[in-house]
Parts: C-alpha cells; structure tokens; sequence
C-alpha cells in the first residue's frame, strides 16, 4: 500500500490551546491547515473547578473574539479581574502596590479562564472551520525540500506544507528537528495550584504576595466566592504541601488573606497539582520554514501569569505576517518569518526580563535588598503614569 500523504498549507505540530489558535486562525483565513496530534479526542466537559487556570489579557481576548472561539467559552465559568493587589509580604512595613480597572480606563485588566473551559470552547470552534485536518499521529522525523517541508509519521504517512507551526510545548519535538539551542535555568521551584472557596466576596481582586522564603502567592478570583492558588514554592516547601492535606494548605493561606478573603475552604472534589518552575529561552523563534510558538518559542515565570497570552500574541502576528505577505511569497518564505522574528523579539524579551527580574529580586533574603524593593513598590504604587504605562503593557497595549 502507498503511504498517505497529506498536502496542505500550514502544519501546526501540537494541538494545545495555542496550536488550535492557530489552526483555526489560518483556517479561516482561507489556507490549509493540518493539525499533527496524539489524540482526536475532544475537551471534556465537566462540572468540578479546573485547577490550572489562565490570566487572558486583552490581546488573547481580541484574538480569541475573533476566531469565534471567545463566545464558545461558558462564560458562567469565567471570571474577570477588575483589581490586581502586589504585596511584599505580609507585615504592614512591606511594599505594597494597587492597580484597576478605572485607574486602566477599561472594564477588566484581565480574564481568569479555566484549561477546560478554553480548550473546550477551541475544539467547539474547529468543528466549523473549512479546510483544517486534524491528523492523529506521532511525528519521526522531518524532511526539508526545495519549496516545501515535510513530516514524517510513525505509521509511515507524512504531511507535506509550506510552513511548520511549532505548538508542541517547552520539550518541542520540532525545534529539536531544526537543532535550535536552548538556554536552560531551573528556579529550583515548582507551581502548586488548587482552588478554594472563600468565606468573604473576592470583589474582582487578584491578590499577590512575595514572600522571599516561601517564593511568591497568588489567589485569583474564579466565579463565585472561590479562589484558584498559584503558589510558586521553593522545591522542598512544594514537597511539603503536596504531602499536608488541603485544610492545612488553607490556614497557611489564611495568614495572607483572613482579613480579605477570610477563612478558606477546598473546593470539592479536592484536586491540587505541581509543575516545575523553569525559564527557556530558544536560541531562535524560527528556522527553514518553521516558526515556534507558545512555549516551544519561550517559557517564562508564571509570577506575572502571561505564558499564555505571549502565545496568543505569538499567534496574532505570525497570522497578521502571513496574512499581509506578498502575493509572490508563500507561508514559509524565509523573509516573511524574518518579519516574525522581529515581531516578537521585544515583547518575548521583555516578559522574560521581567518576570526572571522580579522572582530574582523578591526571591533575596538581602536585607538591603528587601528594603530597597519596599520602597520601591511604595514609590511606584505613587507615580500613576508609569503604573498606568506598566498596566497598559500587561493588558498588551503597546
């Protein structure tokens, strides 16, 4: 028997809530797409609170509305955030800085969405989109051609495009396939997440506090009066979490946020999850007609929440790029992902400077240090027009 060979435009390896992004987005911009996958299996949908969560902002916003996809997500499930709180720690001496929404001249700074939820609301909208394939497979290896590249299968098929979308994560195959080098440092913790029904109205309010031996505490509004924890936690203190059970998670909480939130309770069916905490960062975003994106092209801190949207901005170029090109170029013209590049290199470089900046700076036990930050917190939570420049960057205003 002849082996299948798939021709499209566009293969996206990974079929992660970036990779459908993109997928769909090309799609309806009328190429031919090609989603490489384990699995055909849908989102479920279920009932219980996903424990891992994500601060949209409005960039993914703008981009999800237009894939259709924003409107699928059950919004009876989605949060918004209205109000962010930055804590130094927790005595009354600590920094402490405030943002909103009005300060921002918006409705919400940004949007707390269950992985569900999103996936689901992505996989609702492929099943209308024309010209996307959705091939179940494992890649093997990769073969370049003079106008085309080609991926070959375990089962022997291959997909044969213009271009090779890299969604397939942090441990990318296909940057691998194209020897892209990687620059590699572990924080030497890990994000411990779970959800809590609190006993007073969160108000909107995301709250954070940096605490130099217990790293770095978020709780994040979820519809309701629940919370969802992302605590970025020293590697033996994440150990020691995951071994107490919940109750006890809770009152070590309640030392932070009895006073606005009050007493915490686990949201049944108790759930709690860990992942390594790890900055990565790609000696390149593109190579012979390929282009990465999402955590393929870069892994930064969770302390600012943005893995995610730097995904979705990464979608919202590459399709701008190649929607705008020349009619003589094709998807994977060398000069049109040199556009890509260059796209992204400022705010991928900037949210890594960022992030790995502040989880070395309130990650010191300095005392010097410690009071320098402070002060520095205080003086910025004073100076409204650099807040607003600041807020206006996280929401992904330029």
């Amino acid at each position: 028997m002849t082996a299948q060979v798939h021709h499209c435009d566009i293969c996206i390896v990974g079929n992660g809530a970036v990779g459908k992004a993109a997928a769909l987005g090309f799609a309806q911009a009328g190429l031919r797409v090609a989603v490489l996958g384990r699995s055909a299996a849908l989102t479920p949908v279920s009932p219980g609170w996903d424990v891992r969560v994500f601060a949209l902002n409005h960039v993914a916003h703008k981009l999800l509305s237009s894939l259709k996809a924003w409107d699928a997500l059950d919004m009876q499930r989605v949060a918004p955030v209205t109000e962010m709180q930055v804590k130094g720690g927790n005595a009354a001496t600590d920094g402490q800085l405030g943002f909103d929404a009005y300060g921002a001249r918006t409705e919400e700074l940004a949007w707390i969405v269950e992985d569900r939820n999103l996936n689901h609301a992505l996989d609702t909208a492929m099943k209308f989109a024309q010209n996307l394939n959705l091939v179940v497979g494992q890649a093997k290896q990769m073969f370049w051609h003079a106008d085309s590249v080609e991926v070959l299968l375990e089962d022997g098929s291959s997909i044969q495009s213009s271009l090779i979308i890299g969604a397939d994560g942090s441990q990318s195959w296909v940057r691998g396939q194209c020897d892209i080098g990687l620059d590699y440092r572990s924080y030497g913790q890990k994000g411990v997440v779970t959800n809590f029904e609190c006993e007073k109205p969160h108000h909107g309010v995301a709250h954070q506090w940096f605490v130099e031996e217990l790293g770095i505490i978020a709780l994040l509004p979820l519809p309701g009066n629940r919370v969802s924890l992302v605590w970025s936690a020293p590697d033996a203190l994440a150990a020691t979490l995951l071994s107490e059970p919940l109750s006890q998670l809770a009152a070590r909480l309640e030392a932070y946020c009895l006073s606005t939130l009050g007493h915490l309770t686990p949201v049944l069916p108790e759930e709690i999850k860990v992942f390594p905490l790890t900055l990565m960062r790609p000696h390149s975003m593109i190579a012979e007609r390929v282009a990465l994106i999402g955590d393929a092209a870069h892994v930064v801190h969770p302390l600012a929440g943005h893995g995610m949207n730097l995904g979705f901005g990464d979608v919202a170029s590459l399709l701008e790029l190649v929607k705008t090109r020349e009619d003589h170029r094709d998807c994977g013209d060398a000069r049109v992902l040199e556009r890509y590049r260059r796209a992204r290199k400022e705010d991928v470089l900037m949210m890594q400077l960022t992030t790995d900046g502040l989880a070395r700076l309130f990650g010191s036990n300095l005392a010097p240090i410690r009071v320098a930050r402070n002060l520095g917190l205080n003086l910025l939570n004073r100076l409204p027009v650099i807040k607003g420049k600041l807020i206006s960057h996280a929401m992904g205003n330029r």
